[in-house]
C-alpha cells in the first residue's frame, strides 16, 4: 500500500529541518518510522520538493564492508544528490555541523537514457550501454542523526543515505572502458600529509557492479533512473578525516584528479 502523503511529508520535514539548520536528531518519531525500503525511499523523495534546484542524481552509501560497519547497515543504500549541494572541483566549503567530517574519493557516471522499473534485473552490460560519461568526484557525507551508526538501514535511507555535499570534477577524457576500474588505484590526501589509498574494487568489487546495484535497487522499488542523472558509486578508499583549513585531493592517476578546500 502506498505510504500516506502526510507521513511522507512529516517524516521528511523532520530530517530536512535538521539538515538545513545544522542540528542532530537524537531520535526519530516512532510514528513516522518507515516500514519498508520502498516507503523509506518515498519519504526520501520528498526532499526533491523542498530543494531549490532539480535533482542532480543519486549516491550509493556503504558499498564496502567497512562502510557498512561504519554506519551500521546490512548492505548498500541509495540517496538523492540535490542540485543545491553540487560543487565544482576546487570549491571552498565549510564543514560546520558535519558530524562525520570525512571525505570520500568516488567514481561517478552520467546516464544517457532512462532506465525504467521492470521485473527482470538489469545486467551489467545493459548498464554499461546506458552510461554516457565517467566523472571523478569527492563526497563529503553527513548524517542528521547524532548516533547514525545505531539507527539502521531504513532510517538512514530516510536520512538520504547521509548525502550532503558533492564535488564533481571534469569528465574523464580517456577511454575508461579499456581500463579495469576495479584495479585502478586511487589516493585521497590532505595538505597535512594524511592519505588513504584504495581502488575501485572497494565499491562492491567494481564501480560498474555498484552502479548496477543502484539501477536494480531503484527498479525493485518502482523508481526510474532518469536520463542525464549522475550516480556516484561510493568511496574507493577508507574515508579520510578532514579539518578546517584542509586542502583535499583525490588523485585517480592518469584519469585525473578532483579537489576541495575546507574553510
Amino acid at each position: 500500500m502506498e505510504i500516506g502523503k502526510n507521513k511522507k511529508k512529516e517524516a521528511s520535514n523532520v530530517i530536512w529541518a535538521a539538515w538545513q539548520n545544522g542540528y542532530a536528531l537524537t531520535e526519530f518519531p516512532k510514528d513516522l518510522f518507515p516500514i519498508t525500503r520502498s516507503e523509506a525511499y518515498r519519504i526520501q523523495l520528498e526532499y526533491a520538493q523542498r530543494s531549490s534546484k532539480p535533482v542532480f542524481g543519486w549516491k550509493i552509501a556503504a558499498t564496502s564492508l567497512a562502510g557498512q560497519q561504519h554506519i551500521g547497515v546490512s548492505g548498500p543504500i541509495a540517496g538523492l544528490l540535490l542540485g543545491e549541494n553540487i560543487y565544482k572541483s576546487g570549491s571552498k566549503l565549510t564543514i560546520d555541523n558535519n558530524r562525520m567530517a570525512v571525505a570520500e574519493a568516488e567514481f561517478a557516471f552520467s546516464i544517457k537514457q532512462c532506465l525504467r522499473p521492470r521485473t527482470a534485473l538489469y545486467t551489467e552490460n545493459e548498464v554499461i550501454d546506458a552510461i554516457n560519461k565517467l566523472y571523478l568526484a569527492i563526497e563529503l557525507p553527513n548524517s542528521r542523526f547524532e548516533h547514525f551508526e545505531k539507527v539502521g538501514d531504513l532510517q538512514l535511507i530516510v536520512d538520504n543515505a547521509c548525502a550532503h555535499q558533492f564535488i564533481l570534477g571534469d569528465d574523464v577524457d580517456v577511454n575508461w572502458k579499456d581500463i579495469d576500474l576495479a584495479e585502478h588505484k586511487v589516493i585521497i590526501s590532505t595538505k597535512r600529509g594524511t592519505e588513504n589509498r584504495g581502488s575501485g574494487a572497494n565499491v562492491l568489487d567494481h564501480p560498474i557492479t555498484a552502479l548496477t546495484w543502484l539501477v536494480n535497487e531503484l527498479s525493485k522499488n518502482e523508481l526510474p533512473l532518469d536520463k542525464d542523472m549522475i550516480v556516484t558509486t561510493g568511496s574507493c578508499t577508507t574515508p579520510i578525516p578532514i579539518e578546517r583549513g584542509d586542502s583535499i585531493l583525490a588523485d585517480f592517476g592518469k584519469l585525473g584528479s578532483v579537489s576541495v578546500e575546507i574553510e
